[in-house]
């Protein structure tokens, strides 16, 4: 039987329907139509008694204007097709929020308070037609401007909100009667509440040090739940710091704007260090041209390769993980 899935989440939800009709399709159409529109997403995790940030729904500027004083300040994020920070703008006061919501395009938004955080996690968790779930360890995510800069695995969080952040992320999987693998971007904050921020349906950039550091990786598990096989299992096997590689790094200061490949050398002499290159030939700033993960028997041994290499390849953040 014909299989098909997706690599990122705006595919739309119609063609899903309809190559559905003739082949296996995973994710359904239904899972991806909910986490593609973030109103709806924000409405199916709450209605399942899955706590979320505090938010409002905006279709007008009379919306924002008269949103509840107690989402100030927040941030104004667009329903539809945003991704590593795009379709987001920080706001302050209702005449700000109404701003940027005019700025969206007029487009249906979100306004969601901003949050005092202390970590940002993630949980990639698999589920095939039997709805049999399995989940990887919880990931520790670092942001740089909206996009994902590093993941450590295992997250640097309590016992306690471990078994809460994979049960949460097994829980939504199954509320979606979710097919294939699904990444449940969570926040945890100051005050230790652990909070769903967004959920994408297919493998996910903060699950790439599967390949590496696990038994079965995320994409292998797509393939098993497309072929109807069973799922694999999905133990670490030792720490991993997963670092992005974004087209920053090859227009280096030195270089006066000029593009120049980074020297890979200075990954490949740490020996626990797998470097994945996504074949792009064209580096833009801000694009994910591969990604580096470093294996170690210790997290702090691992998260030093990470430091160190960040410092080589000249990206930012090398002491702040």
């Amino acid at each position: 039987m014909a299989a098909a899935t997706t690599e990122f989440e705006n595919v739309p939800a119609a063609a899903l329907e309809f190559l559905a009709r003739t082949a296996r399709v995973a994710p359904a159409a239904a899972s991806v139509a909910i986490a593609q529109d973030r109103i709806r997403e924000k409405a199916f995790l709450a209605d399942g008694g899955l706590a979320v940030a505090p938010f409002a729904v905006l279709h007008a500027d009379a919306d924002a204007l008269a949103a509840d004083a107690g989402l100030l300040p927040g941030i104004v994020k667009s329903a539809r097709l945003g991704y590593d920070g795009k379709g987001q703008i920080g706001v302050a006061t209702p005449a700000d929020a109404a701003a940027a919501f005019r700025a969206m395009g007029g487009a249906a938004c979100v306004l969601e308070r901003r949050l005092a955080l202390a970590r940002e996690v993630s949980v990639v968790v698999a589920r095939n037609e039997r709805g049999e779930a399995s989940a990887w360890p919880v990931a520790e995510n670092v942001h740089r401007g909206g996009i994902l800069d590093v993941s450590i695995v295992p997250a640097r969080v309590s016992a306690g909100l471990t078994t809460a952040a994979l049960a949460t992320a097994t829980a939504v999987a199954t509320r979606l009667d979710y097919r294939g693998v699904l990444c449940v971007e969570m926040f945890v904050t100051t005050d230790g509440r652990l909070l769903v921020n967004e959920i994408a349906p297919r493998p996910h950039n903060s699950g790439h040090y599967t390949i590496d550091a696990c038994v079965t990786s995320q994409f292998e598990q797509q393939a098993r739940v497309l072929a109807g096989l069973p799922l694999g299992a999905t133990r670490q096997h030792e720490p991993a710091v997963m670092v992005n590689l974004l087209g920053d790094i090859w227009f280096p200061p030195a270089a006066a704007g000029a593009v120049r490949e980074p020297d890979w050398t200075m990954v490949l002499r740490h020996p626990q260090a797998k470097l994945h290159l996504y074949g792009k030939t064209e580096p833009r700033r801000g694009r994910k041209m591969g990604h580096v993960t470093c294996l170690a028997p210790t997290l702090d041994e691992a998260l030093a390769a990470a430091r160190a290499i960040k410092h080589d390849l000249g990206i930012a953040g090398a002491d702040e993980i």
